[in-house]
C-alpha cells in the first residue's frame, strides 16, 4: 500500500472537492468568476522536517478573479471530512495570471473586432483574419489609471501565409490592440509606424523541410534491468537521494524534501519568476516585459512530454493536475519526467608510477519539465548527481519574438536575421527560489570571495598569497549582490549545529552558472 507523502500536489478528487467547496459555501463563484490557480496549502516546514506526517491535514489555496467587478480572492479550504472553507479575503488592487481561457478569449476578441479587420485590410492587405495569430501580451503598469484600474492586454498580432506556416516571422508591425479581458473586447486600437509585413517563409516542421540529415546513424539507451529509482506516487529515491515531485500553476515543477542519506538538504526549490525585458524603445516592442510566472503562469504552459523526443531511456512521468478557470477538471499528461543520465566521468586519477588508472563513471538523476509560452520554450532540468551535488538548468528554444523594419534597414536595438525582420535584443532573468534545510532549519548565508594579500607585506615575498573572505548575510537586503569573476563570489549556507567529520559546520555551496 502506498504511503501518501503530504507535500504531493492535490489529486484530481481533491481539486473537485475544492471547487464543490467553493461553489456551496461562498457567494464568489459566478457566471464571471475564474478559477486562476488551485493549489496545495503546504503543511509547515516544522512538521515535514519532524516527520509527523499522520497529524498533517490535506488543504488547498485557491485564487479566484471576478471580470464582472474586477475582484481578486485567496481562498483556503479544508479537504477532510468531505471538505469546508477555512477562510476568503478579498486581496484590492491587483490582477491575478491571465488564465489560459483568457488567452485563447482575448485571441477570439481581436480577430472578431471590426475596426481590427478593417485596419489590417486596409495597411497590410489581409484579407483573412483567420490568417492572423494573436499573441496575448500583460499591458503592464507604466503609470496610467486605466492599467491600474482595468485587466489589460497589449497583444502582438502576426500573420500566417497558410494554415500551418510559421506565422511568428511574419509580424504585423504598428498596429497593436488593446483588450479589456474583463469586457473580453477591443477598447482601441493603437497606430504606430507601419513597415510592410515580412514575407519570406521559414517554416520547421519536418513536413516541410525539403531534406533532413540522413548521415545519423541510431543511439539508443538501453536498461535491461530497468532503472535505479524507486517511485511511490510522487515521492521518489535514488541513490542516497530522495524527495518528493511537486507542480503548481504558477511554477510548474517543484521539488519538496529534499535529502541526501536521509539529511535534509533543501527543503523547497522552485522557478519564482522569470523576467524578459526588451530593449527596443519603439512603441510596439518597448512593452515586451514578460514576467512569466506572475502573468501566464509556467505551470499552466507545460508541454505534454513524449518518449523519444523530448526524454531518453527509461521514462517515468508525473501528471500535472489542475483546473480550467471555470472549475472543470484538467490535466497535462506526462508534465514532469524522470529518468537516469550518463554523466560522464565522475573521478579518475592515474598513478604514473604504477600505471594504474582508477576511473568512476558518474550518473545523475534528471527531473524535467518544458513549457510553451507564446515563441518560446522553456526546458526546466534539476539535476541530482552520486557526489550529493545538485544543478539547476534552464534550456531556451522555440522561437525568438520578432519584429518588422523598413526594406534596406537595420534596427539599433536588435539583430537583422532575414530582409525586413530582426530580432530586437533583450534578457531573461530566472529567479529561483530555494529554501535550504542543511541538515534541519538552522541555516546561515555567507557569500564568499578570493582576496589577494597586500603585496607589500613581509610574508608575500612572492606576490602570490590569496585567502577567502566570508561575510554574513544578515538580510535579503543585505544579500543582494552581482556575479563577480574576478573575486569568484560564491555563496555558502551552513548549518552552525551540525559538524562533519573535521569539525567544521556542514554546508552547501551555491555557484553561479552560465548566463544569458
Amino acid at each position: 500500500m502506498q504511503t501518501r507523502h503530504p507535500l504531493e500536489p492535490l489529486s484530481l478528487p481533491e481539486i473537485e472537492l475544492t471547487v464543490q467547496v467553493l461553489k456551496k459555501q461562498t457567494d464568489k463563484i459566478t457566471p464571471t468568476t475564474r478559477f486562476v490557480s488551485i493549489t496545495l496549502h503546504e503543511a509547515a516546514k516544522e512538521k515535514i522536517l519532524n516527520k509527523s506526517n499522520e497529524n498533517i491535514s490535506r488543504e488547498a489555496d485557491v485564487v479566484l478573479f471576478d471580470n464582472g467587478t474586477n475582484s481578486c480572492y485567496e481562498a483556503h479550504v479544508s479537504l477532510e471530512n468531505q471538505g469546508h472553507l477555512i477562510s476568503l479575503e478579498h486581496i484590492p488592487n491587483v490582477q491575478p495570471t491571465m488564465t489560459v481561457d483568457e488567452q485563447v478569449e482575448c485571441e477570439q476578441a481581436v480577430l472578431r473586432s471590426v475596426e481590427f479587420q478593417e485596419l489590417i485590410r486596409k495597411h497590410y492587405g489581409i484579407d483573412d483574419v483567420n490568417r492572423v495569430m494573436v499573441d496575448i501580451w500583460s499591458s503592464g503598469y507604466y503609470g496610467q489609471e486605466e492599467e491600474r484600474t482595468r485587466r489589460l492586454a497589449r497583444p502582438l498580432c502576426f500573420v500566417r501565409s497558410d494554415p500551418t506556416d510559421n506565422g511568428y516571422t511574419h509580424p504585423i508591425e504598428g498596429l497593436r490592440p488593446v483588450v479589456d479581458l474583463n469586457l473580453m473586447e477591443v477598447i482601441r486600437i493603437e497606430i504606430y509606424n507601419h513597415y510592410p509585413i515580412p514575407y519570406m517563409n521559414f517554416n520547421y516542421s519536418a513536413d516541410r523541410i525539403e531534406k533532413l540529415r540522413d548521415d545519423i546513424r541510431p543511439l539508443d539507451i538501453i536498461q535491461p534491468e530497468g532503472p535505479s529509482f524507486q517511485v511511490n506516487g510522487y515521492q521518489v529515491s535514488w541513490q542516497k537521494w530522495s524527495f518528493v515531485v511537486g507542480f503548481t500553476m504558477r511554477e510548474g515543477l517543484v521539488l519538496h524534501h529534499l535529502t541526501y542519506d536521509n539529511r535534509s538538504v533543501l527543503y523547497r526549490g522552485a522557478l519564482s519568476e522569470m523576467v524578459v525585458p526588451y530593449g527596443d524603445p519603439a512603441e510596439q516592442q518597448a512593452r515586451k516585459n514578460a514576467f512569466d510566472c506572475g502573468e501566464y503562469g509556467v505551470g499552466c504552459c507545460t508541454n505534454s512530454l513524449e518518449l523519444g523526443c523530448d526524454c531518453l531511456g527509461y521514462i517515468k512521468y508525473f501528471d500535472g493536475n489542475m483546473c480550467t478557470s471555470r472549475g472543470e477538471l484538467l490535466v497535462i499528461k506526462n508534465a514532469v519526467c524522470l529518468h537516469e543520465e550518463d554523466a560522464g566521468i565522475l573521478w579518475k586519477h592515474t598513478d604514473r608510477r604504477l600505471n594504474n588508472p582508477e576511473v568512476r563513471r558518474s550518473r545523475r538523476l534528471v527531473i524535467s519539465s518544458i513549457a510553451t509560452i507564446e515563441n518560446y520554450e522553456y526546458g526546466f532540468f534539476w539535476y541530482l548527481y552520486q557526489d550529493g551535488s545538485i544543478h539547476y538548468e534552464v534550456k531556451m528554444t522555440g522561437i525568438l519574438s520578432l519584429g518588422a523594419v523598413p526594406p534596406e534597414q537595420k534596427s539599433s536595438y536588435g539583430s537583422l536575421i532575414a530582409t525586413q525582420l530582426f530580432a530586437p535584443y533583450h534578457q531573461h532573468f530566472f529567479n529561483v527560489r530555494l529554501d535550504l534545510a542543511i541538515d534541519g532549519i538552522n541555516n546561515t548565508a555567507y557569500m564568499v570571495e578570493a582576496e589577494a594579500d597586500p603585496e607589500d607585506a613581509e610574508y608575500n615575498q612572492f606576490h602570490n598569497a590569496f585567502h577567502i573572505n566570508k561575510t554574513r548575510l544578515e538580510t535579503e537586503k543585505q544579500a543582494r549582490n552581482n556575479l563577480c569573476l574576478e573575486k569568484s563570489r560564491s555563496w555558502i549556507f551552513e548549518n552552525n549545529s551540525a559538524r562533519n567529520a573535521i569539525d567544521q559546520p556542514t554546508a552547501y555551496k551555491l555557484y553561479p552558472g552560465d548566463n544569458c
